[in-house]
């Protein structure tokens, strides 16, 4: 998508501080941070949102979070604790539509969060 800012940066178009990368994901350092850590795990292949995710693509998903998982852990906040936020559509507070990942974490998380 050619107008998607996250595939813009997929293609190195805008610049980001890159956490994690390989074939199918890219992790990065969020702009505009809501924690000591906030970062941004998206795929690499353009979905808008969950809602346009093929059946046949959900091991994604599963992918997305263990590889959160490890980030947490390599950014010391794995055993305090971290959230994991995906936003569906524009009610939920979804501005990139490119289903991406937020993982959060290095203060204590409050509920409910919005």
């Amino acid at each position: 998508m050619k107008d998607c800012i996250f595939c813009k940066i997929i293609n190195r178009e805008i610049p980001t501080k890159i956490i994690f990368e390989d074939e199918r994901i890219l992790a990065f350092e969020d702009i505009n941070p809501k924690a000591p850590v906030h970062i941004l795990i998206i795929p690499k292949e353009h979905f808008a949102s969950l809602n346009e995710l093929p059946e046949e693509k959900r091991d994604i998903l599963g992918y997305i979070l263990l590889k959160a998982r490890k980030i947490a852990q390599e950014k010391g906040i794995g055993k305090k604790g971290y959230r994991i936020v995906l936003n569906t559509a524009e009610d939920s507070g979804q501005e990139v539509f490119h289903l991406h990942f937020h993982l959060l974490g290095g203060r204590r998380m409050t509920w409910p969060p919005g």
